[in-house]
């Protein structure tokens, strides 16, 4: 599909579209326009009107109105409409792939795919909207009971990445909406055509649950609406994902304010390939992992961890594939890589690169801009050392560090050197070593696989990381509770009043 007709079909086309959705109701943006830029030809594809500070408060506003009756709304209704917007997403599912290709730069397949996670998390979702479980506990005291209930919490304010445009926003929605709470989105200013996209779709599903303020976005500039939306007492939790910078600057302003943050910050991720390890499987899952999204995942592999004996082997084999990897539009299915998001990224990544010279590292291929348009580059295999301070730094490009360890423990060891603390995985064919690997005594990562590159989780499972990747939990296991209060309730069913702790206070 060409721009125009992917936007068509999304119901997004315009000459200057609207920053603002779901709750706007008679609030328009009146902000400066800003322009979507398609990172494969450095052209604009359409134009936003973006929202004041002031424009946000007001959807925050609204939000917060609509919170106070969403609350009360049984949670299998509440997940009726999750469920709905799941099957709205199917519907959708290639254009908006293709829109995420177009806009961001991944390939119609990840584009997908991405869309694929909302779906998803939407079907989880639907699931826990009849588990939102508390707990019976024993009481001390005779014809007494303590229960644990679980309540909606109130507005979410989601700060997603370019990155993920559209998935790392369900993540947070879905759970979210089943557990009672409206939702205010400030995507980024990378990526506001899929945004736009995904809240036509949200307000098609609101206007039919007569729901709206349940689903709101706001697009502007961080200084200003991102600051609006984080600094708001309405607004007791904020899902942020980011740099660490970024990160550590949400945390300290929510925080300030005694709000929650589930932060979703910068990966370093590692993948050990041990003696034993099955090669040809490593190579694939070291290749998807570190070119994929042209190395702009949070999860993306970023460093080789490779014991000595088959060190040689490997870099002939990941060398080889890296020549063969297909550079190009992302909407061609022919491609592997598609560009990098902007011009800020391509410099990033050639600076990383001198730095990697001055310390001593060898390129052994890529490195190199691509001419034409768009801001393609070549992905890049550094043969280095693992105490190079570059090696510790997260930069977001296809560069791909290779540093041979002698054992087990000294992969371990490397592995938890750097400050970040997301993804990290171990190919190994002894069990023993795959068990040490994900016990205690091994990754200090959030996730850790066996057999399995460090990115492409599933929602099933609890996602985020430790260290400076922040410490947050999106999607699986017991996410939910993230996005609701606790409530302690003791029920005495006697006519008597003791007292806990066998205190006696008068007659």
């Amino acid at each position: 599909m060409d721009p125009q007709t992917i936007l068509e079909t999304l119901g997004i086309s315009g000459e200057v579209l609207e920053g603002l959705g779901g709750a706007s109701g008679p609030v328009r943006a009146s902000g400066a326009i800003m322009e979507s830029i398609n990172p494969s030809t450095g052209e604009a594809i359409a134009k936003i009107r973006t929202c004041t500070s002031e424009e946000a408060d007001a959807v925050i506003g609204r939000a917060h109105d609509t919170f106070q009756t969403w609350r009360a709304v049984p949670g299998p209704a509440r997940g009726e409409l999750v469920r709905e917007l799941g099957n709205a997403l199917r519907e959708k599912k290639t254009a908006l792939g293709a829109l995420v290709a177009l806009e961001m730069g991944k390939i119609q397949a990840e584009g997908e795919g991405e869309v694929q996670e909302m779906i998803d998390i939407c079907d989880f979702a639907v699931g826990l909207s009849r588990q939102l479980y508390g707990l019976t506990i024993a009481s001390e005291r005779p014809f007494h009971h303590l229960t644990e209930r679980w309540h909606p919490l109130g507005v979410v304010g989601i700060v997603s990445a370019f990155n993920f445009p559209v998935a790392v926003w369900a993540w947070n929605a879905a759970l979210a909406a089943v557990c009672g709470d409206s939702m205010v989105w400030k995507p980024s200013s990378e990526t506001p055509l899929c945004a736009l996209a995904v809240q036509k779709i949200c307000d098609e599903i609101m206007e039919k649950h007569d729901a709206w303020g349940l689903f709101n976005l706001v697009i502007g500039p961080g200084r200003s609406v991102g600051e609006t939306l984080i600094s708001d007492p309405r607004v007791p939790l904020v899902s942020a994902t980011g740099s660490t910078p970024m990160g550590q600057h949400v945390g300290e302003v929510v925080g300030r304010r005694l709000g929650r943050a589930i932060l979703e910050l910068g990966g370093n991720n590692a993948l050990t390939v041990l003696d034993d390890a099955d090669l040809g499987m490593a190579a694939r899952a070291i290749v998807f992992g570190a070119v994929g999204t042209a190395g702009q995942r949070c999860t993306s592999t970023r460093r080789i961890l490779m014991q000595k004996g088959i060190a040689g082997a490997l870099c002939e084999t990941l060398v080889a594939a890296y020549g063969q990897v297909r550079i190009g539009n992302p909407l061609d299915p022919k491609t592997l890589m598609g560009p990098l998001i902007n011009q800020g990224g391509v410099d990033e990544m050639m600076s990383a690169l001198v730095k990697v010279k001055e310390q001593g590292g060898e390129i052994l291929c890529g490195g190199k801009t691509i001419d034409g348009p768009g801001f393609f580059v070549e992905p890049t295999l550094v043969k280095i050392a693992h105490d190079c301070p570059i090696v510790h730094d997260e930069t977001f490009a296809p560069i791909l560090y290779l540093i041979e360890v002698d054992d087990l423990d000294h992969a371990i060891a490397i592995n938890n050197e750097v400050p970040q603390g997301l993804s990290s995985s171990i190919f190994t064919t002894n069990y023993l070593a795959g068990e040490t690997f994900t016990s205690a005594v091994g990754s200090d990562c959030g996730i850790a696989n066996v057999n399995a590159g460090t990115s492409g989780a599933e929602i099933g499972g609890a996602f985020g990381g430790e260290k400076e990747t922040g410490g947050g939990r999106e999607a699986g296991s017991d996410s939910w509770k993230l996005y609701m209060r606790r409530q302690t309730c003791t029920q005495n069913y006697s006519k008597e009043l003791p007292l806990a702790q066998g205190i006696s206070f008068g007659d």
